[in-house]
């Protein structure tokens, strides 16, 4: 339910000591029993961290990989995601997405292609930040498309209305990005107490608090908070142990944040 993130937190380039960094909190995340972790060309040196990270790990089989094909030729797909494969040293990524629905189409098409060639397990598309949600829609109804990745979180919940429906109608997966706003959500809350009901869902910090609210949606599929830190990947991992709240305390979470 919790997958991690490496949007600027992996794009460390050829530093050793912080690439050891990445592969430690990597190392913390499957010993959390975390599984899915998601890329991108456009994440810099990202791609080439987690081979490392996954090298020096033994490459654990309980990664489910997630990546990204982006670029404006459809004709330069292929070879991206083959070049994205070798980086992370993989046989085949389990899931390739469309990233930010640029060159849709075409890329989509290619990831047919791929699928049906048993090349790669799953096919997706992915937008942030609320945009083009009527697109995403759209080739969420017409495409057959496996995941769709998406900005929610307890102060952005434009999805709710059609995307998180429409989701669970067609069989879906959702991956939800930008948990926190990029760090701005627990920014902004950490020298906030947490309310006294939030020990009835036996969490202990905001984060936690917030990925839950995220995590009980019937709809939502797993989220993927980015983090540098090996005490917050476990601590984000915590987060889909214990009780979710109900509908009604869901509410409450939003109307408190919001409030704050």
């Amino acid at each position: 339910m919790v997958g991690l993130g490496t949007w600027i937190t992996f794009n460390v380039g050829n530093d050793p000591g912080l690439r050891d960094e990445c592969a430690d909190v990597m190392a913390a995340f499957f010993e959390g029993g975390g599984r899915m972790i998601d890329s991108s060309p456009m994440y810099g040196s990202s791609q080439p961290v987690v081979g490392y990270g996954l090298q020096k790990l033994g490459r654990p089989p309980a990664l489910f990989s997630a990546e990204k094909v982006w670029t404006s030729s459809a004709t330069a797909g292929p070879a991206q995601i083959e070049q994205s494969r070798r980086f992370w040293g993989v046989p085949k990524f389990d899931l390739v997405q469309v990233h930010n629905l640029l060159a849709w189409k075409a890329h989509l098409q290619t990831l047919l292609q791929m699928k049906a060639a048993g090349t790669v397990r799953y096919v997706g598309i992915t937008t942030s930040e609320g945009r083009r949600h009527d697109l995403v829609e759209q080739i969420m109804r017409n495409e057959p498309i496996d995941f769709v990745q998406f900005s929610y979180n307890v102060v952005d919940r434009d999805a709710e209305a059609r995307l998180l429906p429409l989701a669970a109608e067609r069989g879906i997966a959702v991956i939800v990005n930008r948990p926190f706003r990029q760090g701005e959500l627990t920014n902004r809350l950490k020298n906030k107490p947490l309310p006294e009901w939030a020990a009835e869902l036996g969490v202990s910090s905001w984060a936690q608090l917030l990925l839950k609210f995220i995590l009980s949606h019937p709809a939502v599929t797993v989220a993927i908070p980015a983090t540098t830190r090996v005490d917050h990947v476990r601590e984000n991992l915590s987060a889909a142990a214990g009780s979710m709240p109900d509908l009604a305390t869901r509410q409450r979470i939003s109307a408190h944040v919001k409030a704050l």
